[in-house]
């Protein structure tokens, strides 16, 4: 029966990934709003076709905003699966080592 469930299980975990990346997106995008806010005291980052705005000043922006959404999306993935395996004793995606942390 366990390997019943370790097939299926990845598949049952592909909805309720999606929905923790929609809202690791979210929250990547309000924690990104909030550091530009202490970092350069300003509401709205600069957009990349921002013609007043400056190499340095665009890039910094999207080097900050990346670097939060990987973290971001890694802790909510990884928080999600973790909660999976706890409850089902199977790490939600297959593993090539097969391992389960």
């Amino acid at each position: 029966m366990a390997k019943k469930k370790k097939k299926k299980l990845p598949f049952v975990y592909q909805p309720i990934g999606f929905v923790l990346s929609w809202a690791g997106g979210a929250l990547a995008g309000i924690a990104f709003q909030k550091a530009w806010m202490v970092l350069r005291h300003e509401e709205e980052a600069p957009d990349a076709l921002d013609q007043d705005r400056g190499w340095g000043e665009i890039l910094l922006a999207a080097a900050v905003q990346g670097a939060i959404f990987a973290v971001v999306q890694s802790a909510v993935h990884r928080a999600g699966a973790r909660a999976i395996a706890r409850s089902t004793g199977v790490w939600p995606v297959a593993s090539k080592k097969g391992g389960v942390d």
